[in-house]
């Protein structure tokens, strides 16, 4: 299979402000393709987003993009996409919490915003491709189909939150940074080369929606106060709390539990109840999952596997690869683990592959625990 694609295209350059899209840009741009730079204003109020180091998607970045844009040479524009963000991602992001789950925002700004929303736009207005500073690899087969695979450098990988992207959205996906193997001072470098100002600029973290980095206290501050009960894996109560909705399972900190356990070891959170607002909390190996179901499978670049298949699993961003068996029944995603990993939440993503291919991604709906302990 070889990487997509070749012949000159009508690009539009996704450009956040920072190092990776800039150079992104700057080199599809040089390999001929006819490219336009777009920023993506996703906050009705921007300085509630983070800036200077923690931010992507500021004043102060699209003006960056901007200044990019202009040593490139390529035309720039800012498109407004607050409301979509706010409806498909933040509230997203805020119901997911109250139910009791774990999100990740990246993934569903990939999915609904950078690969919904402006891929739609952008093929309205005739773009055959949209470029991104994402780290993976979009290639070809000779039958046309498109694959998702990792990027040429593991170290920097993307790929886990790109594996909602289905087969259209591959086909019309730019990836210029996937097949390099270089460490991330040799892209600023390159950057510094191409006289692009953002070169030495530090990357982004964490969420950008939530300016000061408390996520507690941004759930707070819109669900709410509930005081309820902490209580251990006997049903004991051990310590109050101001909202389910301010934990994740596995968390450590923060717990605020009064007296220690018997035993004298940390506890971790191991459920979260909505229903009745109880946070139940117990010993590490209490967070050893076996087995898990995952819903809404997206099938990256293919069609759904048939019967039980052996991949490899990522279960966070920067997690590492576990060996799983998988298999789809009745639209539900049955997998379990060659050995047991810990600190599994429902709502995360689990993304499955097939050596570096991307199989596809699936949103974690229950875990299954080991003998005696508490059922995710």
């Amino acid at each position: 299979m070889t990487q997509t694609p070749q012949r000159p295209l009508r690009v539009l350059a996704a450009m956040s402000g920072g190092v990776d899209s800039a150079v992104a840009a700057a080199r599809a741009a040089e390999a001929g393709h006819d490219v336009t730079g777009v920023h993506l204003a996703l906050s009705a109020n921007p300085q509630s987003f983070r800036t200077g180091a923690r931010g992507c998607c500021t004043i102060e970045d699209s003006r960056d993009a901007r200044r990019a844009a202009d040593v490139i040479g390529i035309p720039f524009y800012v498109w407004d996409l607050a409301e979509r963000f706010r409806e498909d991602v933040v509230e997203d992001f805020i119901a997911e919490y109250e139910a009791g789950r774990t999100p990740n925002p990246c993934l569903r700004c990939n999915e609904k915003i950078k690969f919904a929303a402006l891929l739609d736009k952008a093929i309205a207005l005739g773009f055959d491709a949209v470029c991104t500073g994402h780290y993976a690899t979009v290639v070809t087969g000779p039958d046309g189909t498109r694959e998702l695979h990792r990027a040429s450098d593991m170290a920097k990988d993307q790929s886990y939150v790109l594996g909602v992207l289905d087969e259209r959205q591959l086909a019309h996906a730019m990836f210029p940074l996937g097949d390099t193997l270089t460490t991330k001072d040799e892209i600023r470098a390159e950057a510094e080369r191409r006289d692009l100002a953002v070169a030495k600029k530090p990357d982004s973290h964490d969420i950008c929606f939530i300016a000061d980095g408390d996520t507690q206290g941004f759930l707070a501050a819109r669900l709410g106060s509930a005081e309820g009960d902490i209580v251990d894996e006997s049903g004991a109560k051990v310590g109050t709390h101001e909202g389910a909705h301010g934990f994740t399972i596995g968390q450590r900190k923060g717990l605020r539990i009064g007296h220690p356990a018997p035993d004298g070891k940390p506890r971790y959170v191991l459920d979260i109840s909505p229903v009745d607002n109880t946070v139940t909390v117990g010993p590490v190996a209490a967070l050893d999952v076996t087995a898990l179901t995952a819903i809404r499978p997206r099938w990256c670049g293919g069609t759904a596997p048939v019967g039980p298949g052996a991949y490899t699993a990522q279960l966070r961003a920067h997690g590492d690869e576990t060996a799983v068996t998988a298999e789809l029944i009745d639209g539900t995603l049955h997998v379990s683990f060659a050995e047991v990993v810990r600190g599994v939440a429902p709502g995360q993503a689990i993304v499955l592959y097939d050596g570096t291919r991307v199989v596809g991604s699936a949103t974690i709906a229950t875990t299954a625990r080991r003998a005696g302990a508490l059922a995710g």
